[in-house]
This record gives C-alpha cells, structure tokens and sequence, in this order.
C-alpha cells in the first residue's frame, strides 16, 4: 500500500508535559468519558442484575416472568439496536441526556448477564445455609443479608469483574450517538489528520491497556475470592 506512517504526530492526542504539568490529550480525555461511562453503567448494572436476580428467584410468578422477559428481549436483541432506541425514543420522552441514554443503554444491556451470574451465585450457597440461619430465628432478609449474600459475593466477584471487562469494550458504541468517548475521539482526529491506522492502533492499545489491567485483577480475585474445592 505505501502507507506512510506518522507515528510521532500520535503523542500529542496523548498528552503533553507543560509547566502546569501533564495536559492530557484528546484520545486521554476520551477515555475519561469511557471509564466515566463503564463505572456508572457498572454500579447500575449491578443494581438491575440484583434486582432481576431476586425477582427470577422469587416465589412470585408475575416477578418470576417479568424477570424473564426482561432478560430475553436485552440477551436477544443487539446492544447497537437497543442504544439506538433509548436514545432516540427513551431518551426524548424522559429528557434525558447522551450520556445518561449511553448509561442507561449499557446498564440494561449488562444488568441481563449480571443477573445470571447473582442468580447462580446464590443458588451455589448450599440449602443447610438457609435452615440454619432460619433456625437460629433470623428472618428470610436478615439470613439473605448476612448469611447467603456474603457468601454469594465470594462466588460472584470473580466472574462481574469480567463483566466489567466486556462493558468496557462495548462502550465504543457509544460514539454512535455523539457521546465523546475515546473512540469517538479518534474518530474527530482522523477526520482531521486522515490518520487513520496510526489512531485506530493507538485506540486500540488503549484498550488493550485498560482491558488487560483489569483482567489481571479478575485473575487475582478468582485465585483469592474462589472456594477451594
């Protein structure tokens, strides 16, 4: 192809040292927006995968199917389709932001798994937890809060930082409705600088970056938090 790469231009969407100290670059104040977005869609997945969890786990029926079909119309349909219609349908109706529609968007999307993986957390703590607990007088809320969860947590821990990995990637689509992620930062360079394999590259080491550090600590927790069998 004949490609002439630039690889000194990259540094300063990086950042540069002045005598304030480091100035972050635009791919770096993308990624800010990135990590804002998967923190704020993580806490609130968590809240949505509890929830669903406890409602699929529920003696109620009505809970029983609604958690159902909330978890078959987010794990059947495309994220891209669904970030499209909050925020574009959603998003109005609630005067909501971008940023919150991302949010949102990627919270229902990985509450779904989450769910799954709460869900098959409690049921893996053995059935003579709740009868002891009973049997000492604690309440079904009380056994769940200080007997079941707790050890449930051990089990999940591990497999929700994954998650976390996956959220985290799937945030890039979030540039498709002008949220200033850091790929929707690269995407504004190289309409200006036509580098396109440079930033393309830096974005995704950028990831790789990000992605690797925390499968490391996924890693470590699975080594530290995973019952000995």
């Amino acid at each position: 192809m004949d490609y002439h790469w630039q690889w000194y231009r990259i540094p300063r969407y990086l950042g540069l040292w002045g005598e304030t100290g480091f100035v972050p670059g635009a791919l770096i104040q993308g990624l800010g927006v990135t990590l804002k977005i998967s923190v704020a869609a993580l806490l609130l997945s968590s809240l949505f995968g509890l929830v669903a969890a406890l409602a699929r786990l529920s003696s109620l029926l009505s809970l029983r199917v609604l958690a159902r079909i909330y978890l078959e119309m987010i794990r059947n349909t495309p994220l891209l389709v669904q970030l499209f219609f909050i925020y574009f349908v959603v998003s109005p109706a609630l005067g909501i932001s971008r940023f919150a529609a991302a949010v949102l968007t990627l919270a229902l999307f990985e509450g779904a798994y989450a769910s799954e993986i709460i869900r098959a957390g409690i049921i893996s703590v053995p059935e003579g937890q709740w009868e002891a607990a009973l049997s000492l007088g604690l309440s079904r809320y009380h056994t769940f809060r200080h007997v079941i969860l707790p050890q449930a947590i051990r089990i999940m821990l591990p497999p929700l930082t994954s998650q976390m990995v996956s959220l985290i990637k799937d945030s890039a689509l979030v540039s498709t409705i002008a949220v200033y992620d850091i790929t929707m930062r690269g995407q504004e360079i190289m309409a200006e600088t036509y580098l396109v394999f440079e930033i393309w590259l830096a974005i995704a080491m950028i990831y790789l970056g990000v992605t690797s550090t925390l499968s490391m600590v996924t890693r470590f927790m699975e080594k530290r938090f995973s019952p000995t069998l």
